[in-house]
């Protein structure tokens, strides 16, 4: 159900509510193989995967065969890796806990993996209104100057100016502000807490 006229919070996922890493069990010297390989200067096939182009499955035979370990072992640890993630309790709960005033709104650059595993094995939708998973969207949030933005804020009809974004990327706070609504940037100093008791203090 639409909750018109709330205003949105964009919450990000990946270094926000979330600090697990895919293929974290993964042992060196393959995992230094791996991080240079997907993660390194070079991060087209990686950036192609988060916007539907490839697969969990295409991603992890590629990798396999680059690193030379087996995939069906490669396989295991990425998947237990993306169904043992950890997101505080308390976190969702008090996320949720805003939607009475808000439209809370998951907004992730992420992979089909994150939809498959992480999201059903943690419950997540039961804690936001929407989950927005670029994978599924075939874009980022700073693309075409923060078009899915306002999708989702035509979508809800909420009021833009009044609307908040909550991330560790320094470029999508500012493409989010650009367009009138207000950032949040997420940091050692100021982490997803911080920025949860200053939204409960203004209910």
């Amino acid at each position: 159900m639409i909750n018109v006229s709330k205003p949105i919070i964009f919450v990000d996922f990946d270094l926000t509510i979330c600090y697990d890493r895919y293929w974290r069990s993964l042992k060196s010297p393959y995992q230094d193989r791996l991080q240079i390989l997907l993660f390194g200067e070079d991060r087209t096939r990686v950036n192609e995967w988060m916007k539907g182009k490839y697969t969990a499955e295409e991603i992890n035979q590629f990798v396999a065969r680059e690193i030379d370990f087996p995939n069906e072992d490669l396989w295991k640890i990425f998947v237990d890796d993306c169904i043992t993630m950890k997101v505080s309790q308390s976190v969702l709960e008090r996320l949720s806990a805003l939607r009475d005033k808000y439209t809370v709104i998951l907004m992730t650059g992420n992979m089909d993996s994150f939809s498959r595993f992480t999201v059903p094995v943690l419950s997540l939708d039961k804690y936001f209104d929407s989950i927005s998973n670029s994978f599924h969207e075939g874009k980022f949030k700073t693309d075409n100057n923060g078009e899915i933005f306002i999708e989702y804020v035509t979508k809800y009809e909420a009021p833009l100016k009044e609307c908040i974004a909550i991330d560790d990327n320094k470029d999508v706070c500012s493409v989010f502000e650009q367009l009138g609504g207000t950032a949040y940037l997420v940091s050692p100093d100021k982490d997803i807490n911080y920025y949860l008791k200053l939204l409960e203090s203004n209910k």
